[in-house]
């Protein structure tokens, strides 16, 4: 007979996020999983199979809260170039550890062929998100024509990952902003 959880699945994979964003999978062990979620071993391996796969499942559970965001951040601005600002803009959890995707991708990339494909179909998604909204912003005059929507698709994506690493590094968000300014000027 299966077993039946008797834990709420959301809140543990809330604090798998949480430990897992902050110290990376290398620098999470069992121990922490234990300690940040309640469960004993047994119940974290019957529960989500292994570390990697509860890793996993933990980054899935962050990009649907960072889709979220995004979606929330569409509906919200109908201005290309305002809607790309708020999408650089940063939670103070990002802030404090960097986005966990990019962290993700700096430290696990090359170690797993799964997660790899999972950051690079997100990187397909941001690319097609900020192709569409630089292609709106051309057809209205406010972003330039200089490079096609797919450069600068490519050019945004590639400077959001660096300055979530950055960000990491920044103590004032006022030097946040004016690196998100200078990054956007490129639009003007």
């Amino acid at each position: 007979m299966p077993r039946v959880e008797i834990f709420n699945r959301d809140e543990v994979l809330e604090k798998a996020v949480q430990l897992f964003h902050s110290k990376g999978y290398n620098g999470t062990s069992m121990q922490d999983l234990v300690d940040a979620t309640g469960l004993n071993r047994s119940s974290i391996y019957n529960s989500f199979g292994s570390k990697m796969e509860l890793y996993q499942e933990s980054l899935r559970v962050y990009k649907k809260h960072a889709n979220m965001y995004v979606q929330k951040v569409l509906i919200h601005n109908s201005e290309p170039l305002e809607t790309i600002r708020k999408i650089f803009a940063t939670s103070p959890e990002d802030k404090a550890n960097g986005c966990f995707l990019g962290n993700c991708t700096t430290e696990m990339a090359n170690q797993d062929r799964e997660i790899k494909d999972f950051l690079k179909n997100n990187l397909n998604a941001m690319h097609d998100l900020f192709e569409a909204l630089v292609s709106k912003g051309q057809a209205t005059g406010s972003i330039n024509t200089d490079k096609s929507a797919k450069a600068y698709a490519a050019y945004l994506f590639t400077a959001l990952q660096g300055l979530r690493i950055t960000g990491i590094l920044l103590n004032e968000q006022k030097e946040f902003e004016s690196i998100v300014d200078t990054i956007l000027s490129v639009l003007d």
